[in-house]
């Protein structure tokens, strides 16, 4: 199930005004006159942020040069405590033998991880995948550079970001090419390169080997809804809570989409569900303002 953040707000959804408190979609909105790139970067990073990122990462010191990135880090949430720590475990990484490096790159990316600077705990976690390479090590790296590319805010860091997650996921798949969550990551990473239909290609294939898979339906439902296909976005957004009830992301872009495709009532039938089924005051307030607009 796709986890929900309390405290992320849904920006713009295409041409309208979505207000919502389930997600915090890119800085980078969705408009009619956007080119075909840049929608479908946009889109990439909305759908993997949908998928439950923690928090807004910005470049971090370790990767920052790598990436093209800045040492600024505006959103970073780490107490002071926690850098002063993260300062002393880089030092001694920076010293350590070979043996004791990998235990430390180890413990520097479990401990970027938790203060959601991801691209620092993409590359420490590269570090071990590199010394032990393997399936599972590739991929606790693509994933962490996945999440910094969710939350990319500029078109250049999103395009660095999602071209080094490419560069892991496909070592994921070389070691398996079975498996489906690296080969829906690496489909919406392909969003923000120079080939999107690749990506959209990718995730078609995932859904051909398993037609009930979650983030495939979840994130194909996104990519319509953001290209202006709010039909096929209630194509997607069905199946998806057909096959996963619990999912109330998909639940309130199946009303967003019913909505726009001017089935009113069966709108307000889902998002009347979605209240009735959250505790979260503020997704029932961004709900209350889906209702009053098709009133």
């Amino acid at each position: 199930m796709a986890r929900i953040s309390s405290h992320q707000l849904l920006l713009l959804l295409v041409a309208l005004a979505v207000v919502g408190a389930l997600f915090m979609l890119p800085k980078g909105i969705v408009k009619p006159k956007e080119g075909k790139s840049e929608l479908a970067q946009t889109a990439a990073r909305t759908a993997n942020r949908d998928q439950g990122a923690a928090a807004p990462s910005t470049a971090s010191v370790d990767g920052a040069a790598a990436m093209g990135g800045t040492a600024e880090q505006p959103h970073m949430s780490a107490t002071p405590a926690q850098q002063k720590e993260l300062a002393q475990l880089r030092a001694r990484y920076a010293a350590a033998d070979a043996t004791t490096k990998l235990r430390l790159a180890s413990d520097l990316a479990a401990k970027y991880a938790a203060v959601t600077k991801f691209d620092s705990a993409g590359y420490y976690y590269e570090q071990v995948a590199v010394a032990r390479p393997g399936e599972q090590a590739w991929k606790k790296a693509a994933d962490q550079y996945f999440e910094a590319f969710s939350f990319a805010a500029t078109e250049e860091r999103a395009k660095a970001l999602s071209a080094k997650a490419r560069e892991l996921y496909q070592r994921v798949l070389k070691n398996n090419p079975d498996n489906l969550d690296a080969k829906t990551n690496l489909g919406m990473a392909y969003m923000a390169s120079d080939n999107p239909v690749q990506g959209v290609v990718m995730l078609r294939e995932v859904l051909a080997t398993d037609p009930r898979n979650e983030k495939a339906l979840y994130n194909l439902g996104v990519l319509s809804l953001q290209s202006n296909q709010a039909e096929k976005a209630v194509e997607r957004f069905r199946e998806l809570v057909k096959y996963h009830p619990d999912n109330v992301s998909g639940q309130f872009y199946l009303g967003v989409s019913l909505a726009q495709t001017g089935n009113r009532a069966e709108a307000r039938k889902v998002f009347t569900q979605v209240k009735q089924n959250s505790t979260d005051p503020a997704l029932s307030a961004s709900v209350d303002q889906e209702l009053q607009k098709l009133q």
